[in-house]
């Protein structure tokens, strides 16, 4: 017996003597190069010259918002000046780069390598994951995928091994959805501190016992020069210090290096699910996790549930009881919500194809190849798919074999949402300002409209845009509610009295539109009317939200899910909640209503659930 204890000891004095070794590292976050803006990639070049310039660096961590807006020349410039530091660099991505991306975040690993790191030094662990909302508007959230990666990985590693996990957002409420699952996980092993950025400032917080510490942006903001942060790892402590351009390093925090238990969480801290127990007349038929994040809405026919997952796997699953029943696989993620039609399922791959395939079986019967990526979600019409994606096309392609109809090939930015069809045009927003009307019949142009600002980030891009009594409605990230006419493109009237965000809803009988406000409230507004009306405005309790996923009303019930996994049904005469029901803490996406009483929702958390009111 006094040989098994004494092995293990032995093993853990000789780590902590390598692991005493002192080194130092830099850490850079919050670049945001941008293609309009050059004093950025200014800063991150001064900042790696310095960075040369110290012999004590040993290695250089990235952690995050490397560009503005999640493009590829963007990434591309930042590798080049990385590139040019004279000790390894590690990097993974920020919400700059998952939100915003015409590659479905696909560019990132396309241009880095991967959005994911491990490594050992002086026998201690670095290893980083990506913690930003994919295309969504949303809190962080650590996909599945990358949590069952990160254990797999320190599950490696020699017990009481250091480790410093690396995200751009804290793990905390918040600020990452699912926070819990990490520092659950994480709590196994002997982290001495989360190392990340996001908030442009230097801060440690306390995510349930575990230390995070975040750091400076390399920007120089209002100051006359940007800066960085030195970390230095001794046989006892941590020290953070910020390097401003041209001044002495300040030491601004200093932790204890060394072994740490972090005992049992705090189940205080955990989201409340007590809302299920106050609505009891919701029950789940079933739920399939497929253990990888959906960014894809269900779309169901028949007896089916089809969608894709994060790892570009597309699913078809048992309305009767979430069975797989057969599954495709792409080359990269799927945020494209399919369509079916015609015993065919129709959608767009980030890999760059729009896949067409035999409902029965799942197998290939056509794909098209645009050469970038397909986040548009496609509607289907007299035998003709209309599918926007990110190479500045919107297609028409015929559902029978894929063969090109027409392109209409000037579209500004990239193309996420679902088209409208109405009279005999189709509308839709890209993240490059614009909301087109085109016409169905051979994609001419009838009219484009901008909502009066330059700035890309309030397109009307992420809405599904619904029509009625001669009118499209849309919300965008200005938080208006706006009409405009069907054929002219003409505003009909614009508010911002309700504070909406990329939510928009339709009304089976087309009178009424809805939208979710930005904090609690649902709206509703007359759709027959040439001003705005509100019809009601109610309080569902939900709290801040911005998570784009749209509203559907059937049989008098509008359903819709929030950013933090809290189902609702809301009357729609009312707008009185009838229930809640809390499926998880990410993302809902948009939800497939079978009936007033019945509906299929997916989750960035990776599960997949039916839900019955009864």
């Amino acid at each position: 017996m006094k040989r098994l204890l004494f092995l293990p000891l032995l093993c853990w004095c000789l780590l902590i003597m390598a692991a005493s070794q002192p080194f130092t590292f830099g850490l850079l976050t919050d670049i945001h190069i941008s293609k309009s803006n050059p004093t950025p990639l200014e800063d991150l070049n001064n900042s790696v010259n310095e960075l040369n310039q110290n012999p004590d660096i040993a290695f250089v961590i990235v952690s995050g918002d490397v560009t503005e807006s999640g493009d590829s020349l963007s990434m591309v410039a930042v590798k080049a000046v990385l590139d040019r530091l004279q000790v390894p660099y590690y990097i993974t991505s920020g919400n700059h780069e998952t939100k915003w991306s015409e590659s479905g975040c696909k560019d990132f690993a396309d241009v880095f390598g991967s959005d994911r790191f491990c490594f050992l030094y002086n026998d201690c662990c670095f290893i980083g994951f990506n913690s930003g909302p994919v295309i969504k508007m949303a809190d962080g959230h650590v996909a599945p995928q990358d949590i069952t990666w990160v254990r797999e990985q320190l599950d490696k590693l020699p017990e009481g091994t250091p480790v410093f996990p690396v995200t751009h957002y804290p793990l905390q409420t918040g600020d990452v959805d699912n926070w819990y699952d990490v520092t659950n996980m994480l709590r196994r092993y002997n982290v001495q501190a989360v190392l990340g950025g996001h908030y442009h400032r230097n801060l440690l917080f306390n995510c349930d016992g575990i230390p995070d510490v975040l750091h400076r942006s390399n920007l120089r903001a209002n100051q006359p020069v940007g800066g960085y942060s030195v970390l230095s790892v001794a046989a006892d402590s941590i020290r953070f210090s910020e390097k401003v351009i041209g001044e002495p390093a300040r030491q601004w925090l200093a932790l204890p290096f060394g072994q740490h238990d972090y005992g049992e969480p705090d189940s205080a801290l955990l989201p409340d699910f007590s809302v299920n127990e106050q609505y009891h007349m919701v029950h789940r038929k079933w739920q399939t996790a497929l253990e990888v994040g959906i960014y894809a809405a269900p779309a169901v026919d028949g007896n089916t549930v089809y969608l894709g997952d994060d790892e570009g796997k597309f699913y078809a699953l048992s309305l009767a009881d979430g069975s797989v029943q057969w599954t495709y696989q792409t080359g990269s993620r799927i945020v494209s919500t399919a369509c079916v039609a015609d015993g065919k399922v129709v959608f767009g791959s980030t890999d760059g194809n729009i896949c067409c395939l035999n409902q029965a079986d799942g197998k290939l019967l056509w794909k098209v190849t645009t050469g970038k990526a397909v986040m548009g979600c496609p509607v289907v019409d007299k035998g003709i798919v209309y599918i926007g994606g990110s190479d500045g096309c919107f297609r028409a392609l015929y559902l029978k074999n894929g063969k090109q109809k027409w392109v209409f090939d000037q579209v500004e930015g990239y193309i996420e949402s679902r088209p409208c069809l109405y009279e005999g045009n189709i509308y839709f927003g890209a993240w490059g300002t614009y909301l087109y009307a085109l016409r169905q019949s051979d994609g001419s142009l009838l009219w484009k409209w901008n909502n009066g600002s330059k700035n890309d980030k309030f397109s009307p891009a992420a809405v599904w845009p619904v029509a009625s009594d001669g009118k499209i409605f849309i919300t965008a990230p200005d938080r208006y509610f706006t009409a405009l006419d069907a054929q002219t493109g003409e505003v009909v009237w614009r508010t911002k009295e309700h504070v909406v965000r990329e939510t928009v809803g339709i009304s089976t009988d087309g009178k009424m539109i809805f939208s979710r406000c930005m904090n609690d409230y649902v709206v509703a507004m007359d759709a027959t009317a040439d001003t705005p009306v509100t019809l009601w405005n109610h309080n569902a309790q939900y709290g801040y939200d911005h998570n784009p996923s749209m509203l559907m009303e059937k049989d008098g019930v509008i359903v819709f899910g929030t950013k933090n996994g809290l189902l609702h049904g809301i009357d729609a005469a009312t707008g009185k909640v009838v229930w809640r029901h809390k499926i998880g803490n990410s993302v809902l996406n948009t939800v497939y209503q079978l009936s007033g009483d019945a509906c299929v929702v997916s989750s960035s958390d990776g599960t997949v659930t039916y839900i019955e009111v009864r």
